[in-house]
């Protein structure tokens, strides 16, 4: 018999339930939105060789994407945008004046190494864009580590210069020799050491998308109001290196934060949805893990920055510690 139209209709079906009206596309784009700032300040600071950089790394992620898919037999994927912001972030973490063809290999290696032989995106481990820094870090040691001085255009030509982590890591053994030489290395960290301003708002010398902290916490202000990420791994991450800073002495707490990678590290490259945990408790042990890995490779490691290699560290830990913050099932009994 046809049901009355005045009855209750039900439609039995497997959980999810409910819907939020976010996909894969929007979530890219407002990562994209959020990365303008740092992006327009890098490319102000470095000029041209900032721009090369990015439209490079950009391009190269959306066609080696485009070719893979296109050899796995797989449905495109360059819509959903995650092609350009692996790009984009890669660019913001390299030099403004790397050599392109470097920057070309890094991006295949992020899209065709780090992302799709693991099947695309949300089943890749490790944060793309951070795996490809380090193979270029390994690979091309001297080029990525070595920086353009702010405000080009004011030279005639391009100068290479110092980046407040190594002066800082300069600090560090100061320190820890002071007694022995106390006018030494100590006094020319001190003389060589930009102000606090200069650092908030980008004026040193780094990777294009890392300078301007200012930025930075623009853009992830934004994604915090978008809902995009939450306060755990970012205030976690940037916590544990102020308190880790203050008791190590050396540089400025504060400079540790606002030089290198830290900054957009905790905003942009830990909160990654797939590689980073998915419970609250789960993101503030991440987040300390990757501060706490990082200042330990600062402090007593070769290389004056460790947040790359940090975040790929707590990557690699990750399914760890959603197995040990996942919540227990409402009445599921303890093994004996």
């Amino acid at each position: 018999m046809k049901p009355k139209d005045t009855a209750e209709h039900f439609i039995l079906s497997s959980s999810p339930h409910t819907h939020a009206n976010v996909t894969v596309r929007r979530l890219m784009l407002d990562v994209i939105i959020a990365l303008l700032p740092t992006t327009a300040m890098g490319i102000w600071f470095f000029g041209w060789p900032a721009v090369w950089t990015i439209a490079t790394c950009v391009s190269t992620c959306i066609v080696t994407e485009a070719l893979c898919r296109l050899a796995m037999k797989r449905d495109n994927t360059i819509g959903d945008l995650s092609a350009i912001v692996t790009g984009l972030l890669l660019a913001l973490n390299l030099p403004a004046g790397i050599p392109l063809w470097m920057a070309v290999v890094g991006s295949v290696f992020a899209i065709g190494i780090a992302k799709q032989v693991f099947g695309g995106i949300g089943m890749n481990p490790f944060n793309p864009a951070l795996a490809a820094r380090a193979f270029m870090l390994i690979s091309f040691t001297g080029p990525m580590t070595t920086w353009l001085k702010p405000y080009w255009w004011k030279t005639p030509e391009a100068m290479t210069t110092a980046t407040p982590l190594a002066t800082m890591k300069t600090w560090f053994t100061a320190e820890a020799t002071a007694s022995a030489s106390p006018h030494g290395l100590f006094n020319r960290a001190l003389t060589e050491f930009p102000s606090l301003w200069d650092m908030a708002i980008g004026n040193i010398p780094g990777c294009i998308g890392e300078v301007s902290a200012i930025a930075l916490a623009i853009g992830a202000v934004y994604l915090l109001v978008r809902k995009v990420i939450t306060w755990h791994i970012p205030f976690a991450f940037l916590a544990t290196v102020y308190v880790y800073a203050l008791i190590a002495g050396g540089a400025p707490a504060m400079a540790q934060i606002l030089t290198g990678g830290v900054m957009i590290g905790a905003c942009f490259m830990a909160t990654d949805y797939v590689t980073s945990p998915t419970t609250g408790l789960g993101k503030l042990i991440f987040g300390f893990g990757c501060g706490l890995v990082c200042m330990l490779i600062r402090q007593f490691g070769g290389y004056p920055e460790g947040c790359s290699f940090a975040i790929l560290i707590m990557n690699a830990i990750c399914p760890l510690i959603n197995r040990w913050t996942q919540p227990k099932p409402f009445g599921k009994l303890k093994k004996s």
